[in-house]
């Protein structure tokens, strides 16, 4: 099978499960909106600082994938070359995943914890942002409910993960997309209310996503426990002592990919709280771009996942050129996609507007902010794919120090610039325009440099090698 073939499939069957996770968030979105116009702005407010504190972490544990798959790269190395593939040594290196799996769970405990502290006092963040008092209450109550809902949600992600780096993807998948017919209906359920509930808006929202969040790592639990998948890596053998060893190398690439991650999401999540002070209708508008930003960025990162997965996969077979066509293939896909959907969110942006919100006066502003994103969309293809394939490398430290320069210096300081120091010399002064036009030049200017980092870091490779 070809490496495009490959990829596809992979990215295809991960795309799937990811844009049944975004229907999550879609979900909340428009049930909020139709509830009121507070339970949308509140749910803008409260989804934005918990994305930014589960992304940060997530993305902590994402960095395992390329870890996991190495080591699944030379395990089937030795499998090939080995008579039997329950030899001793090609048991040992399937076995050393499974130790690896175990030791992350350490580091997951320790992201668990700082997560929960984050989530339980977001006083001083939603202070420092100014967002209005009216909403703080249903925002605070929103992230209680949430905090349950954070430890089963980057267990379940570890899961993922792990199907991510052994390239099969399709369990993860079945089960975010059967979680959607379970999502779904307890969402209006307890955001209306009925049959002896009471009508809870944004923050019944949150009981559903805890609800679904518990029955997804049950599921994988027993899948775990039960799919001949997993066998090979033992996987269930009792937890091992910390290996601190191990888990500094985990938090040296994991650590910095997070920050980065934390960076990326929060010049996002940021721009939220900061137009909360427009008022609801700025913010209803925002949450509608920003929900259909985060549905298209699902297709990139699908794409990134699996080639980082492939990239990772050939080093650890000690085949650096099978590498290299694998970056190829993955960014020609992922860019070619990416100018696609954009041109189909500039042309469609008043339809897809008027599906999140009756409101004209919301749906006009959306609009507006909808053509941003078909150019923002480019840029946040590009260093997607960018810094996944990075992290094969074990280079995270370069594009956290591109981000936290681009992404908060250009975008979001640039946005607030523009937004509340101009006096209104410009069209889009005290206007959620102002943060997307300037988180589109961030991006733009990051589409430029990540690639020069990565092309740095394969030649560097090669000649290592």
């Amino acid at each position: 099978m070809s490496e495009l073939r490959i990829i596809a499939r992979h990215a295809g069957t991960v795309l799937v499960g990811q844009l049944a996770v975004m229907a999550f968030g879609v979900t909340d979105t428009v049930v909020a909106g139709r509830y009121s116009e507070q339970a949308l702005a509140a749910l803008s407010v409260g989804s934005a600082v918990y994305i930014t504190v589960f992304v940060a972490l997530m993305g902590i544990l994402q960095a395992l994938l390329p870890t996991w798959a190495e080591l699944h790269g030379k395990a089937q190395a030795v499998s090939n070359l080995a008579l039997d593939d329950l030899s001793s040594e090609a048991l040992r290196r399937h076995e050393d995943l499974g130790r690896s799996v175990r030791q992350a769970l350490y580091l997951a405990l320790l992201a668990m914890l700082a997560g929960s502290w984050a989530l339980l006092f977001p006083g001083a963040l939603l202070r420092w942002t100014e967002v209005p008092a009216a909403l703080q209450t249903e925002v605070r109550e929103y992230l209680g409910v949430l905090v349950l809902a954070l430890p089963p949600a980057l267990l379940f992600r570890m899961y993922s993960t792990l199907n991510q780096s052994l390239g099969k993807p399709l369990l993860v998948t079945w089960l975010q997309a059967l979680s959607l017919l379970v999502k779904v209906p307890l969402t209006i359920w307890f955001a209306f209310g009925g049959l002896g509930l009471e009508a809870r808006g944004a923050v019944g929202c949150a009981w559903a996503t805890v609800l679904v969040n518990y029955l997804l790592l049950g599921c994988a639990l027993w899948l775990l426990h039960t799919q001949p998948l997993y066998r090979p890596y033992a996987i269930g053998r009792r937890m091992e002592r910390p290996d601190w060893h191990a888990i500094g190398q985990y938090a040296r690439l994991g650590v910095p990919a997070g920050l980065a991650v934390m960076v990326e999401v929060t010049s996002f999540t940021l721009m939220a709280l900061f137009i909360a002070r427009q008022g609801v209708l700025a913010t209803a508008a925002h949450q509608v771009a920003a929900n259909m930003a985060a549905v298209l960025y699902m297709v990139p990162l699908s794409i990134a996942i699996a080639t980082s997965a492939r990239v990772r996969y050939w080093l650890g077979a000690a085949n650096a050129a099978r590498a290299r066509l694998a970056i190829r293939t993955g960014f020609k896909l992922g860019l070619a996609l990416a100018l696609v959907l954009a041109a189909s969110v500039a042309l469609g942006r008043w339809h897809i507007a008027g599906t999140y919100s009756r409101n004209p006066d919301v749906v006009g502003v959306a609009a507006g902010l909808l053509a941003w994103l078909a150019v923002y969309h480019i840029g946040d293809a590009t260093q997607a794919l960018c810094v996944f394939v990075l992290r094969c490398y074990r280079v995270a430290v370069a594009p956290l120090v591109a981000y936290c320069v681009l992404l908060w210096g250009v975008g979001l300081i640039g946005g607030y610039v523009l937004a509340y120091r101009q006096d209104g010399a410009w069209t889009i002064s005290n206007s959620p325009a102002a943060f997307w036009a300037a988180a589109t030049v961030a991006l733009a200017l990051l589409s430029l440099i990540l690639p020069v980092i990565l092309w740095r870091a394969v030649r560097a490779y090669r000649s290592q090698g």
